[in-house]
């Protein structure tokens, strides 16, 4: 895209500059579509499920709903609490979704369409991701309120129990990929799993790695089973009470980027990213970017769908499954994952 701008005479850094920033554009607009959508989808989804309709009023079939949400949202007033601390108060949203968004500029839509191809695009990932709970905590604390506090702490703890297991996880698809570039991670894929599947889901050694990364997404975003952060029954609406008008839609559109961030990654690092499932030729005449969508849109449905049937877990079963479960389970397959690489690739 720099060499088109160029082409128009302008002079190499600026050319760069109008490339980055329509490269951004590309990404930042048809995600907060796609946000919309999402929560609309969502409800959709746990209606159905629930045997209701749904929204389906405003709009044809409803379509509109989301967007006069957010209109109802932004025309009401902004309240700040007399005894909070107003500035970190501010900030705490706009980190939340600013982080939200960032993380997606090492995703690849297909092969070559990423807006940043850094050689270290999972450790990106996994350390803007980490960041997220700082918007979390500064929301609880800000409030100067003892529910979001508590919501807060929980975030945190919540969060950090869970990153350590994903962290283990990712380093199983970096051995066996050999590589953190995310593009490259999904060009490794191809041809795995009964030699003719892409991705790494179907791998014996990679699939329950898979597994316990589906269900870290659903703790990382405090989805439920796992959304004890906003346990309307004890915390009110958790580190969000306190919060009104575009203050909260910001944390709710945060949210949501997360989830379709989670989503995409579990389509990119274990089912094959913006490759076909199959390695069969005709396939690859469908765009990369619309197998990537269709990936997204399927994870997406499987996170409603868990919302929609599985009941909250306790605080200490959450704590129990991320500690005694999950941290040993993803350290044996660290072990056995590299001790297989070393016997059959690595060996002399």
């Amino acid at each position: 895209m720099t060499a088109f701008f160029q082409s128009l005479g302008m002079p190499y850094e600026w050319a760069w500059f109008v490339a980055t920033i329509c490269g951004i554009l590309l990404i930042v607009v048809p995600l907060l579509v796609a946000v919309a959508y999402a929560i609309l989808a969502d409800r959709k989804i746990w209606a159905a499920m629930a045997m209701r309709r749904g929204p389906n009023v405003v709009g044809p079939f409803g379509l509109l709903q989301s967007f006069a949400d957010g209109l109802k949202v932004f025309l009401q007033e902004t309240i700040i609490p007399s005894a909070a601390n107003k500035g970190l108060f501010v900030i705490a949203p706009i980190v939340t979704f600013t982080v939200a968004l960032l993380a997606w500029a090492v995703i690849p839509f297909n092969s070559g369409a990423i807006l940043a191809d850094i050689n270290v695009g999972l450790l990106y990932v996994l350390a803007i991701s980490s960041l997220g709970v700082y918007g979390v905590v500064i929301a609880g604390w800000s409030s100067n309120s003892k529910y979001p506090f508590f919501s807060a702490m929980r975030a945190s703890a919540q969060m950090i129990s869970y990153e350590v297991s994903i962290g283990f996880i990712l380093i199983c698809v970096v051995l066996w990929a050999g590589t953190f570039n995310l593009n490259e991670i999904v060009i490794a894929q191809k041809g795995h799993g009964l030699g003719f599947v892409n991705g790494f889901a179907f791998n014996v050694l990679l699939f329950p790695m898979w597994v316990m990364f589906l269900i870290s997404s659903l703790a990382e975003t405090a989805r439920a089973p796992f959304d004890l952060t906003e346990a309307e029954s004890e915390l009110v609406a958790g580190y969000q009470t306190e919060y009104s008008s575009m203050s909260f839609a910001l944390y709710w559109l945060g949210e949501y980027a997360n989830v379709l961030l989670m989503c995409a990654l579990n389509a990119t690092l274990f089912f094959g990213g913006w490759l076909p499932p199959v390695e069969w030729a005709p396939l690859y005449v469908i765009p990369g970017w619309i197998w990537l969508f269709a990936k997204i849109a399927f994870f997406f449905f499987v996170f409603s769908w868990v919302k929609a049937t599985v009941p909250r877990f306790r605080y200490d079963q959450l704590m129990r499954l991320g500690w005694k479960v999950f941290l040993p389970v993803s350290l044996l397959f660290v072990v056995l994952v590299s001790g297989y690489l070393m016997l059959t690739r690595y060996s002399v």
